[in-house]
């Protein structure tokens, strides 16, 4: 059955005519569908399409469940290549706009790790009180509803989801239908390794040896970089991100500090550093552990003890540190204005150096961007606080996940196709390779933390760079630079076969109306005329439309057909596609290679996809 929430949100959102018009059902599994093209439907939705995307929102459920199981799908943008990577967040108020904000920022990450993956996200719909039984079933349930867009789409761990939940979908649709799974599986563990946080950590460690070149701007003239012994942080949500990058500082920087954390229960403060191997074994134990460690530790002692504990979560922004780690799941973690709806006002925020960005905090959203940048304008510009981006820093995740596709699986460590959803007979399986995809998973771990240090040094001196050299760029606007720049030069270097998209094919033999009816259904305005399987020409609306006119109506397609047919080699760039659009001056053309149609190409095709004039104004 559809969620509640997600059945209540849905009709207050879309037209009763849509809802009915747009479903599309498959066995009890609905889905609604909205391209770029729906803008007007999307904007219902909460979402403002831009020149990126998205290119697919999917809305789904399935009725014939007992349980509640539905939620969402974006498919943001595929410039980088296919499919998109990103995670499965799983929230009971999760929107369709909360997974494209989430989407976009996979979007920039994935651009800025050069990774070959487009931007995606999808959102479970569901209550945090279910059970373990019901979070397995509902996370299988919804691996079957996502089974069909695996070609665009792969999903790893996010908020609500973990490792385990991806060994779920992999058992339900395939072992490269996710990524950051366990490592009986051959997976790369995001959660279980910090691949995220390790990022974080990269970050820090590089910026305290470029920061330096910061001083030619007037608000970090007088910026002091601590020795290690003196490096203190704060982390504001003490979950997979958080924990993890406590362990990894210590790990390479023993003298740092983190002297505070928070989680939902509350912030613990300690400015002589809080007990992290303590901490994270309580936080593998336990999810939560600012009040136990209070009641454990603090609470005996009173006043006694060093630590300072607060029920306010939020309150940790007050305290001072050389860096502040945002890596809870809000977007505004510091806002100018009561409106913004941040963790804390930029007025009374503590005094801190550098800002990494553990969390996703990007949003394509208007509103949001304007709240950024005016927070941006305060803390970096006037208050000299540098500030790394998300998708900049916390890519080490999709980094280490990635390497499950980048690393080919072995056709021999296939699940076979008949064992898939049989959770008793892929166990057994996978028992019976367990060598071989543990010699896979260490494979997979090496690469990824080797690429996660190259590309996280990489972006940070990136970044500082673009902010030394223009006293008037923000944090954000040099961010999206990077990316930006990323997905323009794969975009250059895209081939039709990159972009093509299926065309409707007809026999010669089929009468004129038949073809029409075809340009009709299929909603292109060219078609493939085939002989025996191969391309012997096209019919266009423009050949329909003249043989009307002269009269002829009751002929085959090979009479009125265009035999003298353009067409674009799989293996031509779009500067070739451009160049014979306009020399011959049509619109579109098949992709053709040996004679067989493998799809088209068109202008508009390019148009909607074709991102090399974002660099002229890097808006997005």
């Amino acid at each position: 059955m559809i969620p509640k929430k997600m059945d209540d949100y849905l009709h207050e959102n879309l037209p009763e005519a849509t809802l009915k018009n747009r479903l599309k059902k498959d066995n009890g599994k609905c889905y609604l569908e909205f391209t770029n093209v729906d803008e007007h439907l999307l904007s219902r939705l909460g979402i403002v399409s831009d020149r990126l995307g998205p290119q697919l929102v999917v809305c789904m459920w399935d009725e014939s469940s007992q349980l509640e199981i539905g939620g969402y799908l974006v498919v943001d943008n595929l410039s980088m290549g296919r499919p998109s990577m990103g995670g499965i967040r799983m929230l009971p108020d999760i929107t369709p706009a909360d997974i494209h904000n989430l989407a976009r920022g996979m979007t920039l990450k994935n651009a800025a790790a050069n990774l070959p993956y487009g931007g995606g996200k999808s959102g479970i719909v569901a209550e945090r009180t279910i059970s373990p039984e019901e979070h397995d079933k509902v996370i299988s349930g919804f691996a079957r509803l996502i089974r069909q867009y695996k070609d665009v789409y792969v999903p790893g761990p996010d908020v609500g989801t973990k490792d385990a939940d991806m060994k779920l979908v992999a058992i339900e649709n395939g072992l490269d239908s996710a990524v950051s799974k366990p490592a009986d599986m051959g997976g790369n563990r995001i959660d279980e390794l910090g691949g995220a946080a390790g990022g974080v950590v990269i970050a820090l460690q590089t910026l305290l040896k470029i920061l330096p070149r910061l001083r030619v701007l007037p608000q970090f003239v007088n910026l002091e970089i601590p020795e290690e012994r003196d490096l203190t942080v704060i982390i504001q949500g003490f979950g997979a991100v958080g924990a993890h990058a406590s362990r990894i500082l210590k790990e390479r920087i023993s003298d740092a500090k983190v002297i505070g954390i928070s989680d939902l229960e509350g912030y613990l403060y300690n400015e002589n550093g809080l007990p992290i191997e303590e901490l994270f074994g309580l936080w593998k134990n336990f999810g939560l552990v600012t009040n136990t460690y209070f009641k454990d530790k603090v609470a005996p002692e009173g006043y006694k003890h060093p630590t300072k504990y607060s029920t306010n979560a939020n309150n940790l922004l007050l305290e001072n540190a050389f860096c502040m780690v945002p890596a809870a799941p809000i977007f505004n973690y510091l806002g100018v204005r009561s409106s913004d709806e941040a963790s804390m006002l930029v007025d009374r925020m503590g005094k801190w150096s550098v800002i990494i960005e553990g969390a996703n905090t990007y949003s394509p959203d208007p509103n949001r961007r304007a709240a950024r940048t005016r927070m941006e304008q305060i803390v970096y510009g006037e208050k000299g606080v540098m500030i790394a981006n998300d998708y900049l820093v916390n890519s080490g995740g999709v980094i280490f996940a990635a390497q499950e596709h980048i690393i080919k699986t072995p056709e021999n460590l296939q699940i076979p196709d008949e064992m898939l959803g049989n959770h008793v007979e892929v166990e057994k399986w996978l028992k019976d390779h367990e060598v071989d995809f543990a010699k896979l998973s260490k494979q997979r771990l090496i690469a990824g933390e080797e690429y996660r240090e190259n590309v996280i040094h990489h972006n940070m001196i990136e970044l500082v760079d673009l902010l030394a050299a223009n006293p008037d760029m923000l944090p954000c606007t040099a961010a999206q630079r990077v990316s930006i720049q990323r997905l323009s030069a794969k975009e250059s270097q895209r081939t039709a076969k990159d972009i093509m998209v299926p065309t409707p094919t007809i026999d010669m033999n089929s009468s004129m109306q038949d073809a029409a009816k075809l340009m009709i259904d299929k909603n292109s305005g060219i078609i493939a005329v085939l002989s025996e399987g191969k391309l012997i020409g096209v019919a266009t609306d423009w050949d329909i439309t003249q043989a009307t006119a002269d009269g002829v109506c009751d002929v085959i397609v090979e009479k009125i057909m265009t035999k003298d047919v353009i067409t674009a080699s799989p293996d031509y760039t779009m500067l070739d596609i451009v160049r014979e659009l306009e020399q011959y001056q049509i619109s579109a053309m098949p992709v053709v290679k040996d004679g067989k149609v493998l799809g088209k190409v068109s202008s508009d095709l390019i148009t909607q996809r074709y991102v090399l004039s974002l660099l002229q104004d890097h808006r997005i």
